[in-house]
């Protein structure tokens, strides 16, 4: 049978309600989820590392690093047909983009997890997991770079996001779509996109900072980011890519301190397009040496810039990198 290796981390699919505080906690170790779903034994054989048991909103990009180191030496073992990765469903969609940007191997690595936790009728970590392994071991998957594999869908890291608080159908890839399906049939891939561009695994830079524009907010943040020396700054502005007027001279006071500034859009689909020139308008930030950040999210951004960063790149190598990201 095909080996799929399954790599751990906690999440609401190892999570079960703690009879005490009546909150859902992860719980389940490995070994046990993977005894709670016989079906994977029809799929593929299967191996267990526990890297961690811990919910997603407290992994950050240090963690993303180590199981990108976890999953490029499984790649390199030509007994591994695929890699699974489970993870907590609130950040999974950063660590899933950080794993495209870090991993070059053509053996597929796929992220699942749950809406449900092992305590609730109804659970969907199985069946989610189940999927995934399909996933991890169809031919078409391959070179196809980091995927998710949720609710019976299979989406792109660089495009997936979550979009409801609890729905079962909460990951989406809005203005791409899904790359492929999981029925009674089996895996079924119908879109390749291009492959998202490939950093250096280098540890993160920390200090790299998220800003969200929201109208009529002053430069309060941006400046203090200047006080404190940030290494980079994301600003999901509005639009394609559009920030308070205001701000102009904190962006500006942070590019020529040499503190790079990324710029998103705070919608879930289209790109950041420098076409507007009021005050705050995004052919004025494009003046001001402001980096557009294509179509990714301000989360993914913030990834992209910190491991660009840990890797070394200068202000020219990360224009030319985020420029990889416009199409």
């Amino acid at each position: 049978m095909p080996r799929v290796h399954l790599v751990t981390t906690g999440g609401t699919i190892a999570s079960r309600v703690d009879p005490q505080t009546g909150a859902a906690v992860p719980a389940v170790r490995a070994e046990e989820l993977v005894a709670g779903v016989p079906a994977l034994g029809r799929v593929a054989e299967i191996a267990v590392t526990e890297l961690c048991l811990e919910s997603s909103w407290n992994l950050g990009p240090d963690r993303i690093a180590e199981v990108a180191r976890a999953a490029r030496a499984l790649q390199a073992d030509p007994e591994v047909t695929g890699v699974v990765v489970t993870h907590g469903t609130d950040t999974l969609e950063e660590t899933a983009f950080g794993l495209d940007l870090l991993l070059d191997g053509d053996t597929p690595v796929v992220l699942t997890g749950a809406m449900r936790d092992a305590s609730t009728a109804g659970a969907d970590g199985p069946r989610n997991l189940v999927s995934a392994a399909q996933v991890a071991v169809a031919p078409a998957a391959r070179g196809l770079g980091v995927l998710v594999a949720m609710n019976d869908e299979i989406h792109a890291a660089r495009w997936v996001m979550k979009t409801h608080t609890t729905a079962l159908g909460t990951f989406a890839s809005p203005g791409a779509g899904p790359v492929g399906a999981v029925d009674g049939e089996g895996v079924r891939v119908f879109a390749r996109p291009a492959r998202t561009p490939r950093l250096p695994l280098a540890s993160p830079e920390p200090r790299v900072y998220l800003v969200k524009m929201a109208s009529g907010m002053d430069d309060l943040l941006l400046r203090a980011l200047l006080d404190a020396r940030a290494r980079g700054v994301v600003i999901e502005g509005s639009g394609a890519g559009n920030v308070c007027g205001s701000w102009e001279g904190a962006i500006a006071a942070l590019v020529q301190a040499g503190i790079p500034v990324v710029l998103s859009s705070r919608c879930p689909g289209g790109r950041v397009t420098p076409t507007y020139g009021a005050p705050g308008g995004g052919r004025r930030l494009e003046g001001l040496g402001v980096i557009a950040a294509g179509a990714l999210s301000g989360p993914k951004a913030r990834l992209g810039l910190m491991f660009a960063l840990g890797a070394g790149l200068d202000a020219a190598g990360l224009r030319a990198y985020f420029d990889r990201f416009a199409g």
